[in-house]
């Protein structure tokens, strides 16, 4: 009896040791900031789930101008960043910041207006000659100024073109891309938009591209790391394997297809180096 007793002590530990091992840890949450571009083309609600099913890390996203997301990131307030604007994201590199800047997607900016195009810009491609044009006949614009990629991109145009659109026809909407265009559609107004997001929402626009082409309107895209040495505190490994998926070769490809279906052509053109094909970031 003694002996049954024992082993039915034995047993019941046996049970609630196993029942123990079988709770599952809680995921990992990491703080994505962003553009609000990903998130209002929709290329994050086709990306996120996908890297969450794969890893069981769940990215929560903060999705403002990529000035707000880069100031996010030099406060450490975010694991990982994702941003469209080349050389502000190379002085967080420089600055020691930022310990790895990976380009992994691009598209393009266009030039949107009213359909009645008052500055005659349709099928220009030079964006200086453009907006020179809606400068010269005063025609209402509409920019995002809110310090985002977009609006750094608008600022170094209308510094090429050697003219500024200033006064009563020229609106900061302080927003982001699609309130930005809302609003344009709003006024019959111009204005700067990336490709992706325009073409997201255009079925609620009354606005068409007027002027695109111009080599100077490439929209390149990063996933940046912030310094461990900077930032201890960040969980640097998620935000690593964050990184690690957008440069594999499946994600690659579920980029280069997104838009295809609802669109008629791809949102965004993945681009990541060879180096990161694997999906490995060092």
């Amino acid at each position: 009896m003694k002996r049954m007793r024992i082993t039915q002590v034995l047993l019941a530990l046996a049970v609630l040791a196993g029942g123990c091992q079988t709770e599952e840890p809680p995921s990992a949450t990491i703080t994505l900031a962003t553009t609000t571009s990903t998130r209002d083309s929709g290329l994050l609600d086709e990306l996120l789930p996908m890297f969450r099913d794969q890893t069981g890390i769940e990215v929560k996203v903060v999705a403002v101008g990529t000035g707000q997301a880069l100031e996010i990131g030099r406060r450490g307030d975010a694991d990982v960043l994702m941003t469209h604007a080349p050389p502000a994201e190379q002085k967080m590199v420089d600055s020691g910041i930022v310990s790895r800047r990976i380009p992994f997607m691009y598209n393009d900016f266009v030039i949107v207006g009213p359909e009645s195009d008052p500055a005659g810009i349709r099928g220009q491609q030079s964006a200086a000659a453009a907006l020179t044009a809606i400068a010269d006949k005063q025609a209402t614009f509409v920019s995002r100024g809110d310090e985002s990629g977009t609006h750094m991109k608008e600022k170094e145009l209308w510094k090429n073109a050697g003219r500024e659109h200033t006064g009563p026809r020229y609106f900061s909407a302080g927003s982001g891309m699609g309130a930005t265009l809302r609003l344009a559609s709003e006024k019959g107004a111009y204005a700067l938009a990336d490709r992706g997001t325009y073409l997201s929402q255009r079925d609620g626009l009354d606005l068409a591209i007027l002027s695109e082409g111009d080599p100077l309107l490439r929209n390149q895209y990063a996933v940046l790391l912030l310094s461990a040495a900077k930032f201890p505190n960040l969980d640097h490994g998620a935000a690593r394997r964050f990184a690690e998926f957008l440069t594999s070769a499946d994600t690659q490809q579920t980029i280069g297809q997104f838009g295809n279906k609802q669109h008629g052509q791809p949102l965004f053109f993945p681009n990541a180096s060879p180096e990161h094909g694997s999906g490995r970031v060092p």
